[in-house]
């Protein structure tokens, strides 16, 4: 089936919240504007885009297609996991990265993804702000969050290979060959959940594709580390990872240089930012 006509709008950054919604528009192949909303100024934070997102966060859409009738429509949404739920259940009808709704896959991908929003997203992001951001190094905190950081990808690592291995799911039941062929899945496995690469997996890789960022290596999680290089490959990922800019903290880390210059571009609008919320909210 041919991608739906579509006129969406996103507002979002270059972060791990942003890529993993442009990365799942990109996978769904429907039309889409982008607006950066750039965070190292504040911007999320202006009037107009609190009308939009009344959290001062990125990413959220606004969707203006019109419904099947041709009527006018415009939808907001904000908050990660509710626009690739929702843009799922409005326009993957040939459940290309989802499952039909009321499924048990469905139901298993809504757990995984909610896993990662409570967990990974912010554990490695409060792992992020210690070991890259604070002005002064609290060894705990640091140690608190990689280590929390590092237990939920061995939770990660395990489900992949329980997927891979006895091919069960958490229930008992058999679940679906995962790697199936393109008819079935869409690559070789393992992936999250059944036999395809879901918006759980997206979800899940948007956060782990920016470990070494958190201090961590995935290289003690052999599953994880192929599973991220599988979907780093995608064509699809590739494009999302760019939106709304080139994505370039994986080429900064390779040298000390560009990390202790990517570090402080990042940590200074970063502390700004939350001085001026400490002064908001006092």
């Amino acid at each position: 089936m041919s991608a739906p006509k579509t006129d969406i709008s996103l507002y979002t950054s270059g972060t791990p919240n942003g890529q993993k919604i442009s990365i799942t528009l990109e996978e769904l192949g429907i039309k889409y504007e982008t607006t950066h909303v750039d965070i190292s100024k504040s911007t999320q934070k202006e009037d107009w885009y609190l009308k939009i997102n009344p959290n001062g966060r990125i990413p959220a859409i606004i969707d203006r297609t019109p419904s099947p009738e041709g009527k006018s429509h415009e939808k907001r949404v904000f908050e990660g996991q509710a626009i690739m739920l929702y843009l799922c259940q409005k326009y993957d009808e040939d459940s290309k990265i989802s499952f039909p709704f009321d499924t048990e896959k469905y139901w298993e991908v809504m757990e995984w993804m909610t896993w990662m929003q409570s967990g990974i997203g912010p554990m490695q992001g409060q792992a992020n702000h210690f070991f890259r951001y604070a002005p002064q190094k609290v060894e705990y905190a640091i140690q608190r969050y990689q280590t929390e950081t590092k237990r939920l990808y061995k939770v990660l690592e395990d489900r992949l290979a329980e997927q891979k291995g006895i091919n069960k799911t958490a229930a008992g039941t058999k679940a679906s060959t995962a790697g199936g062929d393109e008819g079935s899945g869409n690559g070789d496995g393992p992936w999250v959940v059944g036999d395809r690469y879901t918006i759980a997996d997206i979800a899940c890789f948007s956060w782990v594709n920016w470990a070494e960022w958190a201090g961590v290596d995935v290289a003690g999680f052999p599953e994880v580390k192929k599973w991220v290089d599988r979907i780093n490959a995608r064509e699809a990922v590739k494009r999302g990872l760019d939106v709304p800019e080139p994505f370039k903290m994986k080429e900064m880390m390779k040298t000390k240089e560009g990390e202790e210059e990517y570090t402080q571009h990042h940590s200074s609008w970063v502390m700004k930012g939350q001085k001026k919320d400490q002064e908001t909210h006092k």
